[in-house]
């Protein structure tokens, strides 16, 4: 019998199945009702409702991650995506890898904090708000994203083409979202501005949704090297995972210097690329 991936369901991943018309959240948990997504977002929530003083530079970021969270739910619930299922357990994992960041940090544990985190986190209190969002876009997209998307696409999902794709195409369908979100949180951002950056404004948004399309191709760049490290072993996987993490951890330094940093992003590129693996050594 195939699942509503089209794969036989005795050889598919174990996962319920991913489209319920009439509940798409409990056909994705096997709990009717469940949604998992806004399970998510009243973590993040949560996470800003008690940041620490210390910490409340954080809030810009965590703001637009918990509005943007409840917008993949809703964009879940318009049937916007092939496999909602699939979706909604592609952001429990991304959100975990953010969430175990941030509780590390603020817990005292710099060994559950990976770089391009540590610096976000390290930024400079007084920076605008903006440019704390992109610090945590920049943590989050380049260097969580890929392993979150590893998490929930499995070998046996790497050898069906069909299956493959249609992931690829619920991956890009989140630009869609995103691009929706980005005027918006531009008003959120509340930072007050000189009148060259107000005149920038919807420039900077054009630039915003580019360099998220191009991060996101990025992403699946990087899913597919990560993969093909994954088949030879952990030791090669955690190799490429921090070429990952130290890619990703030099373009906060690009976040960091002064200037239009929307306009610069749009012309150097705000995603990573990993290279080709090294040749091995004879």
């Amino acid at each position: 019998m195939l699942d509503s991936d089209g794969r036989d369901a005795a050889t598919s991943n174990s996962h319920p199945a991913d489209t319920d018309p009439a509940d798409p959240a409990g056909a994705a948990t096997g709990r009717p009702g469940a949604d998992p997504v806004a399970e998510v977002a009243a973590r993040l929530r949560d996470r800003l409702d008690t940041l620490p003083a210390a910490a409340r530079h954080r809030a810009p970021f965590l703001g637009a991650y918990l509005r943007t969270t409840e917008a993949v739910g809703a964009a879940v619930y318009d049937g916007l995506f092939e496999s909602p299922g699939w979706v909604q357990r592609w952001d429990v994992a991304f959100a975990e890898l953010y969430l175990a960041a941030h509780d590390s940090e603020l817990g005292g544990n710099p060994a559950g904090v990976s770089r391009p985190w540590r610096l976000a986190f390290a930024a400079p209190p007084e920076l605008p708000a903006l440019r704390h969002v992109l610090l945590g876009i920049n943590a989050h997209v380049n260097y969580d994203l890929p392993q979150a998307m590893l998490a929930v696409i499995s070998p046996a999902d790497f050898a069906d083409p069909d299956l493959l794709a249609a992931r690829r195409r619920d991956h890009e369908r989140i630009d869609t979202v995103l691009a929706g979100r980005v005027k918006a949180e531009d008003a959120e951002l509340g930072d007050p501005r000189p009148l060259l950056d107000r005149a920038l404004a919807p420039l900077n948004r054009l630039s915003s949704k580019r360099f998220l399309r191009e991060a996101r191709q990025k992403v699946w760049h990087n899913v597919g090297e990560l993969h093909a490290a994954r088949l030879l072993g952990d030791q090669t996987y955690r190799a490429r995972l921090a070429e990952l993490e130290l890619l990703s951890a030099a373009k906060i330094a690009d976040l960091l210097a002064p200037g239009q940093v929307l306009l610069r992003l749009a012309v150097a590129g705000f995603g990573v690329t990993l290279p080709p693996p090294a040749e091995p050594t004879r």
